[in-house]
């Protein structure tokens, strides 16, 4: 819609006036349905604003997010209205008002309609101006996307045949322990089955030597045993 400079100005001039006369009789703009705070996309929105003069004429007007005042329609004492360009009827609006409520409805909810609403009436030449109703659209939050921390296995190294957990033992825990015991006990076995084996060695050989000494040894009267009918080179 047109920006409407006189509106900012009847806007203050009304403004400075509430201030006086407000407390006097307070109009409220506000959502018909009572369940609304937000409105959605190509929503039928309705507005309402109470209490009204039925001897006055209720204006409605939309301030956008830049504080730009945009007139939307004038519903007279008759109750015929006059929206932007001064026309009687509007393809986004339609405005009604009875002994005490004015109401505003959108037919189909868009971006460009956002903004703070108020009604407004001229009474005995004072501009009296609704509560501000702001309807905007809900706020799209974004979520975060949550990082996990790498995992370092600078404590996990190759050489571990296994690993223990503090948790209770359970199938896995006793799997993992006999491959421990396995790794333990078959070296530790093959070492002594070798040292036995050596030991049996190191006795057989002991064995041989000890024979070979004992047929070497002389008698008792010191002569060496000989062969009958051998001559004894030495005699």
């Amino acid at each position: 819609m047109a920006r409407s400079p006189s509106l900012l100005f009847l806007l203050s001039l009304g403004l400075c006036c509430c201030g006086i006369q407000g407390q006097k009789d307070m109009m409220t703009a506000r959502f018909r349905d009572s369940k609304i705070t937000h409105p959605q996309l190509r929503q039928r929105l309705e507005l309402e604003c109470m209490p009204v003069d039925k001897d006055s004429g209720v204006s409605w007007i939309r301030q956008d997010k830049d504080g730009t005042l945009h007139f939307i329609v004038f519903i007279s004492t008759l109750s015929r209205t006059t929206f932007q360009g001064n026309r009687d009827t509007s393809t986004r609006f339609e405005a009604t008002k009875d002994s005490r409520t004015s109401r505003l409805v959108m037919k189909s909810f868009s971006e460009q309609d956002q903004g703070n609403y108020f009604c407004l009436i001229n009474s005995n030449q004072v501009l009296y101006f609704s509560t501000r109703l702001p309807v905007f659209l809900p706020v799209r939050t974004t979520k975060a996307p949550t990082t996990t921390a790498p995992t370092t296995q600078s404590s996990i190294t190759k050489t571990e045949p296994c690993l223990k957990t503090p948790a209770p033992e359970t199938s896995k825990e006793k799997g993992l322990n006999f491959s421990c015991d396995i790794f333990i006990w078959v070296p530790l076995a093959c070492g002594c089955l070798l040292l036995l084996i050596a030991l049996m060695i190191t006795i057989m050989l002991c064995q041989k030597t000890r024979r070979r000494r004992c047929r070497c040894k002389r008698p008792a009267n010191g002569k060496p045993n000989r062969k009958p009918g051998v001559p004894n080179r030495y005699m």
